[in-house]
């Protein structure tokens, strides 16, 4: 069966790594010829929304996937007219446009921040009359690891911290002052059978994320069944099939909603060694309509993401318990070069290995 992907980038190599012990076969497009999904696939290289590309991608595939959320959703919608699409069209259209993931939230009975569309300074000046300030500004469309927001902290602020975000359609949000990142990450099946993994602490710095503790760290049951009840609120409301991740503030008890990725995602890497089933391969069984695998931890597990600059593979390898992934990209700062996931059987032992492994990704 051959699987045509949406995207070259890491995401897309790990889906076709996952896939090839599965029997499925993969292509993958993406306008770079450098993408390194190109490594381990046949790569077709040309725009998302070039006619003729999304032609030899999809030609002889059962399925259509994508790797990240910003492809057109025009382009996704025309091929499904050939090909089925999964997730659905649907989902990357919500994906997309924060504004219209907060309403699907609002909709589903997802608490979130208190947010308002602004269009304008004006309009940022009424968010924060009526939200209070600080608020976060936040581009609609294409913000990611950080990137497109801004916090603003009053009325004096409000001409610059709009150009700052390129003066285009932004949502407003209120400032939440959270105990810690939380996601949840589900699988929805062709027959609509879902499975969640367990809820993963996650930790940034300038805006990208750096580490994953998985299962996180003192979640309750009632914690984790209320996020897979939002997870399957949000895949049952868009027909989803494949993986869904939802990040989520943990505030004083309470789980708001922040963004959703209809893909796989950063904070699920760590199921490739420490779940019986990882989110790639349960993303193939899902769009393939094949049964889905257990999501059940193998002990505990931190993900650390290799960023701006290459680690020694020596040096990781020698801490009990990592298993390193290179992306096969070149190094620039800021880049998502990689990722090293360490597992133990007890958390203690696991936050040792992982201030080891922290010491050698991070230089410190």
């Amino acid at each position: 069966m051959l699987v045509a992907i949406l995207g070259g980038g890491q995401l897309g190599r790990m889906l076709a790594l996952a896939g090839y012990p599965l029997g499925l076969s993969f292509r993958v497009l993406d306008p770079s010829p450098e993408a390194c999904a190109g490594q381990v696939a046949p790569l077709v290289v040309g725009d998302y929304d070039d006619p003729g590309a999304l032609a030899r991608l999809v030609e002889g595939a059962a399925v259509l996937t994508y790797e990240f959320e910003n492809v057109p959703v025009e382009a996704a919608r025309a091929v499904g007219e050939r090909v089925p699409v999964l997730p659905p069209p649907a989902a990357l259209e919500v994906g997309q446009d924060r504004l219209a993931e907060k309403a699907l939230f609002t909709e589903l009975g997802i608490p979130t921040p208190r947010f308002l569309p602004v269009d304008g300074p004006e309009d940022l000046r009424r968010a924060l009359a009526e939200i209070g300030p600080p608020v976060v500004l936040k581009t609609r469309r294409l913000g990611y690891d950080g990137k497109g927001q801004v916090v603003v902290r009053g009325s004096e602020a409000v001409e610059e911290a709009f150009a700052r975000v390129g003066a285009v359609p932004c949502i407003a949000e209120s400032y939440v002052d959270f105990a810690r990142e939380l996601s949840v990450l589900a699988v929805r099946g062709r027959d609509g059978s879902v499975l969640a993994y367990p809820l993963v602490e996650n930790r940034h710095r300038e805006g990208i994320l750096r580490v994953s503790l998985a299962p996180a760290p003192g979640v309750t049951p009632a914690l984790q069944a209320r996020a897979e009840g939002y997870a399957c609120a949000v895949m049952e409301r868009l027909g989803y099939v494949g993986v869904l991740a939802i990040e989520l503030f943990e505030c004083q008890g309470e789980l708001l909603g922040n963004e959703l990725a209809p893909r796989v995602h950063n904070s699920g890497h760590w199921t490739i060694e420490g779940a019986e089933t990882s989110q790639f391969e349960n993303h193939l069984r899902a769009i393939c309509g094949l049964p889905l695998g257990s999501t059940e931890p193998v002990g505990v597990s931190a993900m650390v993401n290799v960023i701006g600059r290459h680690v020694d593979p020596a040096a990781v390898l020698a801490v009990p318990g990592a298993h390193l992934h290179d992306y096969g990209k070149a190094a620039r700062p800021g880049r998502k070069l990689g990722h090293v996931t360490v597992r133990a059987d007890r958390l203690e032992v696991l936050l040792e290995r992982l201030e080891r492994m922290r010491a050698l990704v991070e230089g410190g």
